[in-house]
């Protein structure tokens, strides 16, 4: 279970426990988004927005802003430790969910979802730096695929809940869910959580090393592809996630049944990832992503195609599935290869790669949604351009190559030492 680099005392935790713990802190964000796909609507309507499009700055605002908080907790974790970092984001979670319920306006809304972003997005940044602390490789691509595994529960389930919560209370309630969720997670961690950082690996937190381990991360070829190429791929994901209410329960008129759907999208990713997590260590990270990227060009262009000429639910659903599910094959693995030369400092790499990727991907999913009107023609149009871009940013990682397969050693020969002084 422990990388090459990790501490040598026996780990507490069953590997059950630990990949459930790991994908509890990532589904409290993925929960902070797709329990409230129902409520845009209600919300829209209470706050009086003038322009329905706004209410998808509720997703988007919280987006950006945990991509831009993104981009410190893992500095902090290598000077102090995950277990801190962690415990203060889950508690800042909770505090405000419960000032998002009590909103009165919706500008007083967006900030608190906002800071809620930023504040919490250790929980986004921690499990991969923890990951890395004890897996490398192939390893940690299958760890990694479990977790997401595991997480992908929320978005089967988030929606659904959230309607459940519309038919008997209001809209503020569900933060209501969310931060007593919040709080069973907070008990959980703070019992059973171990520090994995090892103490030989701790960094000092200044100015100039911090920005060096960071400039570290952005100046490795072999890792600054896939993290930005995972960026654009996520962007177009975004762009769907912002739009889905408008475009699945409107435009397509599924109207209650959109959650239900959501959830079954969900489903089929989340056995997308098991079966990465059974075939990673076989073929290689490499192998399958680049195999689903490859997939996922092809698939956007004829959805293209049919959408431009019109097209139904039932033409929809099962392509924007099979994209989704080359999505869960990209992500996983494109997370490990790119932090593969990083065990030394896991936790800024890790920063400065989730704040690229959420940023830049938040942007774009933003453009997207905004580009709403009425059709899927957006949503699939930035999916075709921003899976071409991810694949010219993996050919310039790979030199040209896809399809190798390296071993681990081979990247702790190329890593250069953080920075220390």
């Amino acid at each position: 279970m422990h990388s090459p680099e990790a501490s040598s005392k026996p780990f507490p935790m069953r590997e059950f426990e630990f990949v459930a713990m790991m994908a509890s802190f990532q589904a409290l964000q993925a929960l902070a988004i797709d329990v409230m796909l129902p409520a845009l609507g209600a919300i829209s309507n209470d706050l009086h927005l003038a322009d329905p499009n706004q209410r998808q700055l509720i997703i988007g605002v919280f987006l950006i802003c945990a991509g831009l908080g993104s981009l410190f907790p893992g500095a902090i974790a290598d000077r102090y430790g995950r277990r801190p970092v962690v415990l203060v984001a889950i508690a800042g979670y909770i505090l405000l969910s419960v000032l998002c319920a009590i909103s009165r306006s919706f500008e007083l809304l967006l900030v608190a979802r906002g800071v809620m972003g930023a504040v919490t997005s250790s929980m986004m940044v921690m499990p991969m730096s923890i990951l890395r602390d004890r897996f490398d490789g192939d390893r940690m691509a299958r760890t990694q695929s479990l977790v997401a595994m595991t997480f992908m529960v929320v978005p089967m389930i988030a929606p659904m809940i959230g309607q459940s919560v519309l038919l008997v209370a209001g809209w503020r309630w569900i933060f209501g869910i969310m931060g007593g969720l919040a709080a069973v997670v907070f008990l959980w961690a703070w019992v059973r959580l171990p520090e994995t950082l090892d103490p030989a690996n701790r960094q000092p937190v200044k100015l100039g090393v911090v920005a060096g381990n960071m400039g570290m991360a952005l100046r490795e070829r072999s890792a600054v592809g896939y993290f930005l190429g995972a960026a654009f791929a996520q962007g177009a994901m975004f762009g769907y996630l912002n739009s889905s209410q408008q475009l699945i329960g409107e435009h397509f008129g599924a109207g209650t049944w959109f959650p239900v759907i959501f959830g079954c999208m969900a489903l089929v990713m989340a056995c997308t990832n098991f079966t990465n997590a059974r075939i990673v260590e076989r073929f290689g990270a490499r192998r399958v992503s680049h195999a689903a990227l490859l997939t996922y060009i092809a698939l956007a262009f004829v959805h293209l195609a049919l959408a431009w000429n019109g097209e139904t639910l039932w033409v929809f659903l099962p392509l924007m599935t099979m994209s989704m599910c080359m999505m869960s094959f990209m992500g996983a693995n494109f997370q490990a290869i790119s932090l593969q030369p990083f065990a030394r400092i896991a936790g800024a790499a890790a920063s400065v790669m989730s704040f690229v990727r959420v940023v830049l991907g938040a942007v774009l999913g933003s453009l997207i949604g905004a580009a709403y009107d009425g059709t899927a023609r957006p949503v699939i149009g930035g999916m075709v351009v921003c899976g071409l871009i991810a694949l010219a940013l993996v050919l310039y990682s790979e030199r040209g190559r896809l399809f190798r397969r390296l071993n681990p050693p081979e990247f702790y020969r190329k890593a250069p030492p953080p920075v220390s002084h």
